[in-house]
């Protein structure tokens, strides 16, 4: 599985502008082949900071996904940002779930 962390800050009057941006990207990317997930977060103690967190099946759906005219369109929009988009590709190998809590706090 490969996870993509993309993160920008924006300018304070084009906040609204990124929204509707982002929003209106979010069905078009879930709709992509090897999309598991793709999700915008809005940073709790800077609103004009937004992050994508998608995971994909594999690497050559997220390059696919890269290469589109959608994705184009969301690095079209650096007019609206204040600092470069900071983007980070991870491979996951192994994922754990509620059980590795329980087993860090000792419990069953």
């Amino acid at each position: 599985m490969i996870v993509a962390r993309m993160t920008m800050s924006v300018l304070p009057e084009k906040r609204l502008e990124m929204l509707q941006t982002l929003r209106s990207m979010i069905g078009l990317f879930e709709g992509e082949p090897g999309c598991l997930s793709h999700c915008v977060f809005c940073d709790v103690l800077d609103e004009n900071r937004f992050c994508i967190l998608e995971t994909w099946k594999n690497r050559e759906d997220l390059d696919r996904h890269i290469a589109t005219d959608r994705f184009s369109a969301l690095l079209g929009a650096k007019i609206l940002w204040c600092a470069p988009l900071d983007v980070e590709i991870h491979t996951v190998t192994d994922s754990e779930g509620m059980e590795a809590v329980y087993a860090a706090r000792g419990k069953k």
